[in-house]
């Protein structure tokens, strides 16, 4: 079934507290959605974001992030005062210290209040989340106490998880401990009555499941033996792209990879990903694997090295890994990201998998017409996006074309404005094969590289994009929709 949906970050809406929110914005943007006749609504990672801000690069696989929790539905609920959260902090862009500095301040006290009286459903949510909330919020409180250190730099008694030092962690720093796991509440009851709202005004929920968590994170320091690390709990080698024409030394991830064969001899074979994406499935309607062909192959670097040019390619657990996740479910609904240095033996998987690739317009406009990524050669089972949140907008994607590549795009796509060539690419998404479409909100909105939300291997001004909320019109959603109804994409 042809359809269509929006992608725009959580923390790229707009608001008055520093950064987007499950608040009034967020309903309103998903009115936008219903408005403009779409099916999906794509999110980035809700995890909390550590080094680089990045939310690819979390304390924890299944947490959410603190700085979504909204004020005012915590003052609607009695656990906060205006006064208390009327910092005026509504920055154009995020500032990550800003909101270190001042967000949980507020959360603090909205956690004195409830934690006097805690409703039934706060223990019911323990009681489900205790597989990983209880690592989590000790990891958590170790960490603040530690003055935020990655927990290689702790005492090795902590590090090494000693029985005795935890338990004695775990009564020494309980109100802390606690403190985290009713942040984890809040959130949990935000975004259910979010996305409730959402699917109740038939609009899914597209998440982001990053292949690799961090190394300073919970899931890491709790099960070492996941993870491809050396007796000092150090990585051997870590996650990474080789060098190409995008970039000359590679990408240096710095995660540590799976210990594959561990895992797949587990009890229940592949029982930490299982665990992963049942949870997953709890919290999104469709997941978004991010670097899906790591599953066949990925790319190892030596942990250590300053760059990715030493790196090795090495076997991943294949297709047989998801054939064994589907014996325990229902029905995957997963979205494959496919990008990058792609072989035959991915293909292969991803067409065993049946799961949809992705397929990028700002990849397909070149003179040779051969790219899979040109609107004439998606297939069906594939999404297709004018760009991702990697990818520059289209407007500033175009000022890097050379000459006859943008010869090539303007008889391609055959526009008659130059200020809505953005408009004329989007037509071209959408009169994909392409089951789906999801175009990014700066593309409708033509806005230049102003708008970008992340430069890989960059770090400083990413993640940090935020819309004006006078942009999402009435006039922008009927133009949307009439879009999405001519190319057949409206799901009655």
């Amino acid at each position: 079934m042809r359809s269509a949906g929006i992608l725009m970050p959580i923390f790229s809406l707009p608001g008055k507290y520093g950064i987007g929110t499950f608040g009034k914005e967020a309903y309103n943007f998903v009115d936008f959605l219903k408005k403009s006749g779409q099916s999906y609504w794509q999110i980035l990672p809700l995890s909390p974001t550590g080094y680089g801000d990045s939310p690819y690069q979390s304390f924890s696989a299944y947490a959410g992030n603190p700085y979504f929790i909204d004020f005012e539905l915590l003052e609607e609920n009695g656990y906060l005062m205006k006064s208390e959260y009327s910092v005026d902090m509504n920055f154009a862009k995020i500032d990550y210290f800003s909101l270190y500095n001042n967000k949980f301040k507020v959360l603090k006290k909205a956690y004195k209040r409830f934690i006097k009286n805690p409703d039934e459903r706060y223990y019911h949510f323990l009681d489900n989340n205790k597989f990983w909330l209880n690592d989590y919020s000790l990891f958590m409180a170790i960490k603040a106490s530690n003055n935020f250190k990655s927990w290689e730099f702790w005492d090795n008694s902590l590090k090494f998880r000693e029985k005795e030092v935890i338990i004695s962690a775990q009564k020494s720093l309980s109100d802390e401990i606690e403190f985290y796991k009713v942040l984890e509440y809040f959130f949990y009851v935000q975004w259910n009555s979010l996305k409730s709202y959402a699917n109740d005004n038939n609009i899914k929920i597209i998440g982001d499941l990053p292949i690799y968590v961090s190394y300073d994170s919970a899931d890491v320091w709790c099960e070492p033996e996941c993870f491809y690390l050396d007796e000092n709990l150090k990585p051997i080698e870590v996650a990474g792209c080789p060098p190409d024409v995008f970039s000359k030394k590679g990408q240096l991830w710095g995660n540590p990879l799976y210990n594959w064969e561990y895992m797949r001899n587990t009890s229940v074979p592949y029982e930490w990903w299982h665990k992963r994406f049942n949870y997953a499935l709890k919290i999104y309607d469709v997941i978004r694997i991010d670097h899906f062909r790591g599953f066949e192959s990925y790319y190892a670097v030596p942990f250590g090295d300053e760059d990715a040019v030493n790196g090795r390619w090495c076997k991943g657990p294949g297709v047989q890994f998801f054939e064994i996740l589907k014996e325990n479910f229902d029905k995957l609904p997963i979205i494959a990201e496919d990008l990058g240095f792609s072989t035959e033996e991915v293909r292969t998987m991803l067409f065993k998998s049946g799961f949809p690739g992705m397929k990028v317009l700002e990849f397909g406009f070149d003179e040779a017409g051969n790219s899979s990524h040109l609107p004439h050669n998606c297939i069906k089972n594939s999404v297709v996006y004018t760009g991702t949140h990697d990818n520059d907008t289209i407007m500033g994607w175009l000022k890097t074309l050379d000459n006859s590549k943008m010869e090539y795009l303007k008889q391609y796509v055959d526009f008659k404005k130059e200020y809505e060539i953005n408009w004329s690419i989007i037509k071209s998404a959408f009169a994909t094969n392409s089951d789906t479409v999801i175009i990014p909100i700066q593309d409708y909105l033509g806005l230049d590289s102003c708008a970008r939300i992340n430069t890989p291997s960059t770090l400083g001004k990413n993640w940090q994009w935020r819309i004006d909320k006078k942009l999402l019109t009435d006039e922008l959603a009927e133009r949307i929709y009439n879009l999405t109804a001519l190319y057949g994409r409206i799901i009655i």
